[in-house]
């Protein structure tokens, strides 16, 4: 099979952006009969209201014991070594705000258990970068539900026959037929256990590492293919303002806690994707 992947930009969607008209005003004279439309989860989430602004947040004993010890300590020394870290990762790992740390760690504790909150980032899809000041985006509760009702109205409003795929930039571990996810998501084939161990054994044993398709609408495909659409998309989308809030506040020249919306504006983003198969 070869395909194409046709990256779509659109503005920056601020919350209470009606993404489905966003999207569908995006796509409507490119789309064809066969396409999927590869959306990314973070866009939908912080137009839909899902993010949470963690200078209102209180950190617990043990969300600081996790920033100061297990972050800097294990993530930053051992636990990054067998995972096979990047040494920048380690570095910055090594100095991981203990206040500010704290904070988002406590907020992962709440919403997505303990075991989530010891992964090094998204920590089960919450996500600080292509944010402004505190605020983090949360996972959607029913992707499911989220992509039938954008597969529903895209083939409606274009008279296409789409498919819709909703994605998370983080990544699921496989080998063979054995998909390891990051989290719990509602694609067959793809299972999760022991929040940032899940992690932790991919890349101790070397797996394909590919981003995380979290529900798909329209057909069925089996969770390779799924995995491979995903991942395509989330290579041509590009980063935005920066892959982590450490590059996003490098980027803009300013401390993560001082970047406002309007500098997120200024970057282009492509929060849509098109997936193609073509002949020959």
């Amino acid at each position: 099979m070869r395909i194409k992947a046709i990256r779509v930009r659109t503005s920056y969607w601020r919350p209470g952006t009606d993404y489905v008209k966003e999207i569908t005003s995006a796509i409507s004279d490119i789309v064809q009969d066969g396409d999927i439309v590869v959306v990314s989860e973070k866009a939908i989430a912080v137009s839909s209201w899902l993010i949470i602004d963690e200078s209102l947040i209180r950190a617990s004993s043990l969300a600081r014991v996790i920033a100061s010890l297990w972050m800097r300590k294990i993530w930053g020394g051992p636990l990054g070594r067998l995972a096979k870290l990047r040494e920048k990762t380690k570095l910055r790992l090594k100095e991981f705000p203990l206040e500010a740390g704290a904070v988002h760690k406590q907020t992962a504790i709440r919403r997505v258990g303990f075991l989530q909150a010891l992964r090094h980032y998204s920590e089960g899809g919450i996500d600080a970068s292509n944010l402004p000041y505190s605020y983090v985006s949360l996972p959607l509760d029913e992707p499911s539900l989220v992509a039938e009702r954008i597969w529903r109205s895209l083939e409606s409003d274009t008279g296409r026959k789409l498919m819709v795929m909703i994605v998370d930039g983080d990544t699921t571990h496989s080998w063979r037929n054995l998909h390891l996810a990051p989290r719990r998501v509602d694609v067959s084939g793809l299972i999760h256990f022991g929040g940032f161990l899940t992690f932790v054994l991919g890349r101790m044993l070397g797996l394909k590492e590919r981003s995380t398709p979290l529900a798909v609408s329209g057909a069925a495909l089996n969770p390779d293919l799924c995995l491979t659409f995903a991942n395509v998309a989330h290579r041509v989308r590009g980063y935005g303002a920066g892959r982590t809030v450490w590059d996003m506040a490098e980027r803009m020249g300013v401390d993560i806690s001082r970047i406002t919306w309007e500098m997120l504006e200024l970057v282009e983003h492509f929060p849509v994707v098109i997936i193609r198969e073509i002949e020959g």
